[in-house]
């Protein structure tokens, strides 16, 4: 069995952390829900979002890492290794969804604040605790801002089979995908939530952009390369984007609303996210697109400083935006309770992200410690400087 992957085995694409760890930025920022700081992220000026970008990284990078683990040792092995890093999730967003849980409560009950109950969907924990917690452990009951996670659990858990089936026969898995898509869609499947509704993010339609990752990471990328260096795809991809920041602005600027014909502008807004509409979709597959041909893999300022700590975020993702969540509500908290001039909302913006590439230089020192060796035989032990970081994998 002969797979193409998309990166020789020791070659690490700078591109998927330093967009990663902007999708965690931008997720940041755009969790605040304020005026100023809104502006900052991508979802102001496009069909798609930070989230969207997030899923696509993410399919692209599992099946690169885990592909070459089921290629090495196995589907057992790597089914293993890839349910591993399924626990890992899955064990972050409950620690996660616990310091939320007890944060907005105490806050709210502190500072006198029930707003924050009702805004942050935590009613359903003072209601009925036991069964909330139940339904948190199960995936159904998510507070405000805690979806991406749970779909990041269940879009890696079903993965191994795919991965498997993918490794063989990539083209029609990827049919397969698009079919699901559209039939969700269609007949309007989704998971139920709690206490009532359906998931925020539809598993069923945003598998459409994790298994396109995997797919290119496998070898799709190949066939459709030539989208990157085609003129006409540019210029097509360029007027779309316009288009999309356009259609977008418009349900912000009401002046600007006034100079589109209503049938269009209804058409685009609300922008369908819970079930990925296509111009989503069509909108994330440009930028990345339009992103490999302005950003080739080899792209020298991408050793540059000023991108490290993107790159950083990226590499600890994780760790990134679980932090970066609970500090939206904090940052909203602070705003709120304080003031929510222009000035300290850039503040908290600034705090936020520092905090954030903090979290991350420090998982990556640690990381390289746990991984270093503690201890040699007496007389044998390696010049200072000279020890050997085993290579793990990536974050």
């Amino acid at each position: 069995m002969r797979v193409e992957l998309a990166l020789p085995p020791s070659t690490r694409d700078l591109r998927l952390d330093l967009f990663r760890g902007l999708a965690n930025w931008l997720m940041f920022l755009g969790h605040i829900s304020t005026s100023v700081l809104a502006w900052f992220s991508f979802r102001n000026y496009g069909f798609s979002d930070g989230a969207d970008l997030f899923v696509f990284i993410s399919g692209y990078t599992s099946a690169l890492v885990f592909g070459r683990r089921m290629l090495e040792g196995g589907f057992i092995f790597g089914t293993t290794r890839l349910l591993r890093r399924v626990w890992q999730i899955y064990a972050a967003h409950i620690l996660l969804f616990v310091f939320y849980l007890a944060s907005v409560h105490f806050l709210a009950s502190s500072f006198n604040a029930p707003v924050l109950i009702d805004r942050f969907n935590v009613a359903p924990l003072l209601n009925a605790p036991v069964e909330a917690i139940t339904q948190g452990l199960l995936l159904r009951y998510k507070p405000l801002n805690l979806d991406v996670l749970p779909l990041y659990v269940v879009l890696m858990g079903v993965f191994p089979p795919v991965l498997w089936l993918m490794l063989r026969h990539r083209d029609w898995i990827m049919l397969a995908s698009v079919l699901l898509y559209f039939a969700a869609r269609q007949y309007g499947w989704n998971l139920p939530s709690y206490p009532a509704g359906v998931w925020y993010f539809n598993p069923f339609a945003w598998q459409l952009l994790f298994v396109l990752g995997a797919w290119l990471a496998l070898g799709g990328a190949k066939p459709v390369h030539f989208l990157v260096r085609s003129r006409l795809a540019l210029m097509i991809g360029l007027a779309y984007l316009i288009f999309a920041a356009v259609l977008t602005l418009a349900g912000l600027l009401p002046e600007l609303q006034k100079l589109l014909p209503l049938p269009l502008f209804e058409a685009f807004n609300p922008n369908d996210k819970t079930n990925l509409a296509p111009y989503r979709f069509l909108h994330l597959a440009i930028v990345i697109v339009l992103g490999a041909r302005f950003i080739p893999i080899d792209a020298k300022g991408l050793q540059a400083a000023i991108w490290k700590p993107l790159i950083k975020c990226g590499q600890q993702s994780l760790e990134v935006f679980a932090v970066g969540i609970y500090l939206a509500f904090i940052g909203y908290f602070i705003l709120k309770m304080t003031s929510d001039g222009v000035v300290a909302q850039l503040l908290v913006g600034t705090a936020g992200i520092a905090i954030m590439t903090g979290v991350a230089y420090y998982r990556s020192w640690w990381k390289r410690v746990e991984k270093a060796p503690h201890s040699h035989p007496r007389g044998n032990q390696p010049p200072l400087g000279k020890h050997r970081v085993p290579v793990g994998e990536p974050a």
